[in-house]
Formats: structure tokens, C-alpha cells, sequence
């Protein structure tokens, strides 16, 4: 299924968003070779980034969960987990 996840950060959260990035980066990256994260971008706000927004695909809400408990920006808590939003999407093909 794909999902559109939007993580807005905890108030006051860019310093720790700042020293786990490398983390975050690397493992999106992973997850986009292997075809789970489809795209991914920091929102913006007053030049600030206050959080991401992704586009990703999982066999099922199981393991989408899996992914964002075990994602670098959750465990620092970067992002407000509780206030995560996933909505169910179905992305046109590229092709």
C-alpha cells in the first residue's frame, strides 16, 4: 500500500533534527533504493525546517509501523509521533 505520511516536529526540535540528519538521511536513502520510500521532503516554515513529508510504500499498515518506530527522527523525537498524519494514497505511475 502506499501511504502519504506528514511529520510535523516537536516545538523546538531543530537542534535535534539537526544532529540526527546524517541517520535520517542515510536510512531514507536505504528505503528509497529499496523501493519503500518513494519521495521525501523537509517542510518548511519562516525558512525553518519543521518537519517531512514522505510518500512511501509497505505491504500493509504493520510494517509501515514498523518503519516509523524505528525511524532516526521517531527515536530522537524529532517528530511528534503522536501527531503523525498517514493517509492512504494511490501515486500515478511514472510511466
Amino acid at each position: 500500500m502506499q501511504y502519504l505520511v506528514i511529520a510535523y516536529d516537536y516545538d523546538d526540535a531543530l537542534e535535534k533534527r539537526l544532529e540526527v540528519r546524517d541517520e535520517h538521511v542515510k536510512s531514507t536513502k536505504e528505503l528509497m533504493a529499496k523501493g519503500n520510500i518513494i519521495n521525501a521532503a523537509a517542510l518548511i516554515e519562516d525558512d525553518k525546517m519543521v518537519g517531512s513529508t514522505l510518500f512511501v510504500e509497505f505491504e500493509n499498515d504493520d510494517k509501515l509501523e514498523e518503519w516509523l518506530e524505528n525511524e532516526p527522527y521517531v527515536k530522537a523525537k524529532v517528530w511528534n509521533y503522536e501527531e503523525i498524519q498517514i493517509v492512504p494514497v494511490k501515486l500515478l505511475p511514472k510511466n
